[in-house]
């Protein structure tokens, strides 16, 4: 059986993290090498009243705020960010965080960070600035790193109708637009556009009934459920999944998900590696079908 991984929103223990480089920095690693992972490095960290030292990582990162107001300092700029804010971190590029109260994001690293045991792959750089930060600005071309969810990104009502140009959000372009297919809305988040090379960030809503048929893929995919409920089944085992629920499955991994209560379902997805232009999905239906041609023209022969 190829790996996959459940973490249950009561077994979710926050705790005290990188000493000495950090003050009211909390966090759990719910995806990682510990646990069977090669690509993937999900941790939920919380923040509250403090800092994270200004540092940079030989690994390539992303993160999704889910509460609070945290201040990012990247690329020589602080920035105050809000609730579905996300962005890309590039590999070797410094970064630091600050917040006055308690904030909370899903932090998303590829491939995982190395263990104790393994060479540095975090290298400090000096205290945090202080600064406030401005506001998140996405008409800003500076901002090419970051991005926010607006509520109706996911609309599709709402994409059918056009933008003024004097409109405060992005132009509208393919950066904008969601993929609708089977009752599913896919809205890319972090990828190429905002310079993430080795893995994606994106955000996933079903309708009720909506599937997504057995399937599996050259790379690995991490959930993080939000709202809503939804069956998952992995290599034969079927789980429901609730907000605040992590499901991770590896490589080969036999998977599909199922919407059977009759409500809308919304939850944050990643690949890592990034998918490939083809091939990015392996459907059983479709290979059970070839096989039974060929049975058929077998049999006719």
């Amino acid at each position: 059986m190829t790996p996959y991984r459940l973490v249950r929103r009561e077994d979710v223990r926050l705790e005290p993290a990188l000493p000495g480089h950090s003050e009211g920095l909390t966090r759990m690693v719910l995806v990682g090498g510990a646990t069977g992972a090669t690509h993937t490095g999900l941790t939920l960290v919380a923040l509250e009243d403090g800092h994270v030292d200004t540092h940079l990582h030989s690994f390539e990162s992303s993160f999704y705020v889910l509460s609070g107001e945290p201040v990012l300092y990247l690329d020589g700029r602080g920035v105050r960010l809000e609730p579905d804010a996300c962005g890309a971190i590039p590999v070797g590029v410094p970064h630091a965080w600050r917040a006055d109260e308690r904030a909370e994001w899903i932090e998303m690293a590829s491939p995982r960070p190395r263990g104790p045991d393994q060479p540095p792959d975090t290298f400090w750089l000096g205290g945090a600035p202080d600064e406030p930060g401005e506001s998140l600005d996405l008409r800003d071309p500076r901002n090419r790193n970051l991005f926010h969810l607006n509520a109706g990104d996911m609309d599709v009502e709402r994409l059918r109708v056009g933008a003024s140009v004097g409109a405060p959000t992005v132009s509208a372009s393919m950066a904008t637009a969601a993929l609708l297919y089977s009752g599913i809305t896919v809205k890319m988040l972090v990828d190429k556009r905002l310079d993430a090379q080795l893995h994606t960030m994106f955000m996933v809503g079903y309708q009720p009934g909506a599937v997504a048929h057995p399937h599996d893929h050259p790379f690995e995919e991490a959930y993080y459920m939000l709202e809503g409920e939804v069956d998952v089944v992995a290599d034969d085992d079927r789980y429901t999944l609730r907000p605040g629920d992590v499901f991770w499955t590896g490589v080969g991994c036999v998977h599909a998900f199922y919407e059977t209560r009759g409500g809308t379902v919304k939850w944050l997805e990643t690949s890592a590696p990034g998918p490939p232009d083809r091939h990015s999905y392996r459907f059983e239906r479709d290979w059970e079908y070839l096989a039974e041609r060929l049975e058929e023209g077998a049999a006719t022969a």
